[in-house]
């Protein structure tokens, strides 16, 4: 089967600090999008993660943290929003029947609300931490229960499962084609997962929030990345040495000079983090 895979920016963060957190902007506000997928298959829409959604930009106070809206001066536009990309592109929300998601930070699930035909992919250990009682400020702050109804049909998954380019615990998604994966990657949340989706032209690896920049994963030099990023970053990781591992695995899949796997990550302004095209 031949997957035809749409890239969506589904809500603009624009901080002040300009380049020291997407590393190009000339002025002094950053400009950070939330990257989701739109994958088109045989039996109907598959979204990798939602971005915010209508809900978030008509309501956005209890929705969204307060403080986190501040920090990162997030733009919200109902244009932006993955139902009306969709739309635009001649599609309807109920021709989404699946969403997966890399985790359920409030950036990346306010727009599950909008798909209600959907089934919600996603790790059970993500979905645990989200409703777990929040023992840290970052927890409190990063998942926003008001962003799900409770009628989302989940569908968890644990990490168990074949290898894929050095990766274990790889799993198959019930309902898709076996070229959607779910690739476990720890360490941002402690249910995050990457979503690898082989096209006719290779494979591409969404990465999540594992990678924030496309430096992480085309160089070792820690200080190629922009440095008020890098602190972002280490604030929200919820199991740093995990991430560290995935990431030096991510950097040994970017390094394939074979072009056989593309990564993308959710905030970067790039469509790929490798150089491969």
């Amino acid at each position: 089967m031949s997957l035809h895979v749409h890239h969506l920016n589904c809500g603009s963060h624009c901080p002040l600090g300009g380049a020291l957190f997407d590393g190009t902007s000339r002025g002094f506000l950053a400009r950070i999008p939330t990257r989701c997928l739109l994958v088109e298959t045989e039996s109907g829409l598959v979204l990798v993660d939602t971005g915010y959604g209508l809900k978030d930009v008509r309501s956005p106070r209890g929705r969204l943290p307060g403080l986190w809206r501040s920090l990162l001066n997030i733009q919200l536009n109902e244009e932006d929003t993955a139902a009306r990309q969709i739309e635009r592109a001649g599609f309807t929300t109920s021709d989404v029947r699946h969403i997966v998601m890399t985790h359920l930070d409030f950036d990346h699930a306010g727009g599950i609300e909008d798909f209600p035909n959907a089934r919600v992919h996603l790790l059970a250990a993500e979905l645990e931490a989200a409703r777990a009682p929040k023992k840290s400020f970052v927890a409190q702050q990063r998942y926003r229960m008001r962003q799900w109804s409770s009628d989302v049909s989940w569908q968890t998954y644990a990490p168990e499962g074949e290898r894929w380019f050095g990766f274990d615990a790889v799993r198959q998604i019930k309902g898709l084609p076996p070229e959607i994966l779910l690739v476990p990657l720890r360490g941002h949340t402690l249910g995050h997962t990457g979503v690898a989706i082989e096209s006719a032209v290779g494979w591409l690896l969404h990465a999540g929030d594992a990678v924030l920049h496309r430096s992480e994963v085309v160089s070792t030099d820690p200080h190629a990345m922009p440095p008020g990023l890098a602190v972002y970053q280490r604030i929200m990781d919820a199991d740093h040495g995990a991430r560290r591992e995935n990431l030096q695995r991510l950097r040994q899949l970017a390094s394939d000079e074979t072009g056989v796997i593309d990564i993308v990550c959710s905030h970067d302004m790039t469509e790929t983090c490798t150089r491969h095209q």
